[in-house]
């Protein structure tokens, strides 16, 4: 099943990526960048200097899973963060938000309940 929901963990890669790079080249960005596992169930995303392509490198059962967006028109309005930052947590609305180009720096975010 191709589905990302909010049991899933996002890791924002914050510099501009190649948008011509693919699963072998995006695994090694988040094993030599990152010091992550790309097998470890966690969706990366990476963008472009332009702004305006998006992809999530998603590991699940078995095999890895690429989802990439172009936009026709505007740009991704990135989160506000350090630019000694490699990468970004963020949660699945924030993503949500993200990819249907909704900027995320200033939104206010109401306290709820939250599971251990």
């Amino acid at each position: 099943m191709l589905a990302l929901s909010s049991t899933n963990s996002f890791t924002l890669y914050v510099p501009p990526t190649d948008m011509r790079k693919s699963f072998d080249s995006l695994s090694g960005i988040i094993i030599s960048e990152l010091d992550s596992i790309p097998s470890d169930g966690n969706v990366y995303i990476f963008v472009n200097k332009l702004r305006n392509k998006i992809k999530l490198l998603h590991w699940q059962s078995g095999g890895f899973i690429l989802y990439y967006k172009r936009l026709e028109k505007g740009t991704i309005k990135l989160p506000v963060y350090e630019k000694t930052v490699l990468s970004l947590g963020l949660d699945y609305s924030a993503i949500v938000l993200l990819i249907d180009g909704i900027s995320i720096t200033n939104v206010k975010r109401e306290k709820r309940f939250k599971k251990h």
